[in-house]
């Protein structure tokens, strides 16, 4: 598992926008900024709809307030069901990205198995990253959401 301190390994997430698909790197991401990421186990599932992302959404203005240039939410779900669900949450504030392979979230080695409920998906997790370091990383424990939520990461910025 990657730990506070380590630089994140090179990857590639997925956005689709308005103008069509994005495939971003480190550099596009991360080079440069303070950023906030946090990680769901699924796109449209019940905490992640009903708590963290909207909580995220609704702290936006003063999570950026305090020097970060930008929050990403990741999911091992395709950019096309990202972009869905940002929309239907208004997720504007939010960079919403695919990890469709798992690799990025393997990369981490914060995958886990959910076996017949959905296959590989991200441990719930919230990290910030600068200049592409991990200075700060808090991981939820299975069935956990208390580290990891917007409130929390405003707490250590």
């Amino acid at each position: 598992m990657i730990e506070q301190g380590q630089v994140l390994p090179v990857i590639t997430l997925s956005q689709l926008t308005d103008d069509g698909m994005k495939t971003l790197t480190n550099n596009d991401l991360f080079e440069g900024k303070k950023v906030v990421l946090f990680a769901v186990p699924g796109a449209f599932t019940p905490t992640c709809s009903n708590a963290h992302l909207p909580e995220f959404i609704t702290l936006a203005d003063k999570i950026k307030a305090k020097g970060v240039d930008a929050i990403y939410c990741v999911s091992v779900n395709d950019a096309f069901v990202m972009k869905a669900w940002g929309d239907s949450q208004n997720a504007e504030e939010i960079l919403m990205l695919g990890d469709g392979d798992a690799s990025f979230t393997k990369a981490l080695g914060l995958d886990k198995d959910t076996a017949g409920f959905g296959g590989i998906r991200s441990m719930r997790y919230a990290m910030i990253v600068e200049n592409s370091v991990v200075t700060g990383l808090f991981v939820e424990q299975d069935k956990e959401f208390a580290i990891s939520r917007a409130e929390a990461i405003l707490e250590k910025l």
